[in-house]
């Protein structure tokens, strides 16, 4: 009998992790810009929360770096030395440890057929993240090849852009049971582009087999796109039955409500308001780019950035909200100052995956010994700071080349290299 719990997969930050500002829309990262990176604390970061979760939740996954640079794509750009330094640093994006974008995932009990189907994001809006997608489907591929309980599919063939778990949200009683699956899209046209087509989620939803009665499609706020809320998890989370959501996350915040309400009546939601804390503020501390998890005891734990405790408004309001009794019972800052710099936070690092563990590669499933032996591989090998300027340079594209490498060989999947 299959014993469905979900699995939270972490993307390992790569040894390329670095500040180009590529990502137009994100505020964090084109305000950081030409800063000095830091891959190797980067790394050891996402490990310690990874660390923490599967301590507190006993299971924890994670995805790999994929090959960088890119050298299909700097072949496809036909990059020399007068090539504008945006497209050279965009083959050395380490985007690809947001894994919140890697794919979109509906769980066996949501599919007629019921398998696990997973979807990766083809990310086109974005030239450092389109490269992604057939990489990362060989990765899913590789970690979920149980055919008889995952179908990995293609990404969505553009023009309809498609971003992923970031703008997706399950509603259900409990992860093994049906739910019902909420897909959220922005509209064209604004100051900044909208990255999640609807067409987009409506083909996930039917590549699925999804019932249409189990799906709702909610635009996003236009003003919380220009705001910096990229991705619909930047202003809302959900978990079982608790939609956890600043009050301006939605283009129509009371008929979002009524529509997952009449899908999933169990819905329970736990609102932000604008007067206790701003839209902006929310983006800038990434409060809702939080894991919202589920305790032993049935309660509800929200892992957010630390930058959420250093809030004055956000700090206040999640006081007031752990003493009024709600079902979300503790919260726990993380770490993730690297992360949080190039504009993802908790949420964006990870991955959710409802499925029985023993139907899932064990080499992508972490362990004390794994996280102290990838802790020593890291240390040893990834770049301890990367400059903007430094990208390209033979020098660190032997480095940056080689951990990734040392970390294949030593998890055993020298395959993927």
């Amino acid at each position: 009998m299959n014993q469905f719990v979900e699995i939270n997969f972490d993307g390992i930050v790569g040894p390329s992790h670095n500040y180009a500002g590529l990502s137009l829309g994100n505020i964090a990262s084109a305000s950081h810009g030409g800063d000095v990176s830091h891959p190797r604390a980067a790394a050891l970061q996402g490990l310690e929360k990874m660390r923490g979760n599967l301590v507190r939740f006993g299971h924890q996954g994670f995805l790999l770096p994929l090959p960088r640079p890119n050298g299909k794509l700097l072949e496809q750009l036909a990059v020399d030395a007068h090539t504008p330094r945006q497209l050279l640093a965009a083959a050395w994006s380490a985007s690809s440890m947001w894994t919140a974008n890697a794919a979109t995932v509906s769980p066996a009990p949501d599919t007629p057929d019921g398998k696990c189907h997973l979807t990766p994001a083809n990310l086109v809006t974005m030239l450092h993240r389109g490269q992604e997608w057939p990489e990362t489907k060989r990765m899913l591929e590789t970690a979920f090849s149980n055919v008889d309980h995952f179908a990995v599919h293609d990404a969505i063939p553009p023009s309809f852009g498609d971003e992923g778990a970031a703008n997706h949200m399950r509603l259900c009683e409990g992860h093994g049971s049906k739910g019902v699956e909420v897909f959220v899209y922005g509209r064209p046209g604004g100051k900044f582009p909208a990255r999640q087509h609807e067409q987009a989620s409506r083909a996930v939803a039917r590549l699925h087999g999804l019932d249409p009665a189990k799906c709702v499609f909610i635009e996003q706020n236009p003003a919380a796109i220009e705001a910096g809320a990229f991705h619909n998890d930047v202003v809302a989370v959900a978990n079982e039955h608790v939609l956890f959501t600043h009050a301006e996350a939605f283009a129509d915040q009371t008929s979002a409500y009524d529509a997952m309400q009449s899908a999933f009546p169990a819905l329970e939601v736990v609102e932000v308001p604008s007067s206790a804390v701003s839209l902006e503020e929310a983006i800038r501390t990434y409060l809702f780019n939080a894991q919202l998890v589920t305790r032993s005891d049935g309660g509800m734990a929200l892992i957010v950035p630390e930058e959420c405790r250093t809030s004055a408004p956000v700090w206040a309001w999640a006081e007031s909200m752990l003493a009024s009794n709600g079902p979300i019972r503790e919260v726990i800052p993380v770490d993730v100052k690297q992360s949080m710099a190039n504009g993802g936070g908790p949420a964006c690092l990870r991955l959710r995956v409802v499925c029985d563990p023993g139907t899932v590669d064990p080499r992508f499933l972490l362990s004390d010994s794994k996280a102290d032996m990838m802790a020593a591989v890291i240390a040893s090998n990834w770049p301890e700071q990367i400059d903007p300027a430094d990208i390209g340079s033979d020098a660190l594209t032997s480095s940056v080349i080689a951990a990734r490498k040392a970390l294949l060989s030593a998890l055993d999947l020298t395959e993927l290299g």
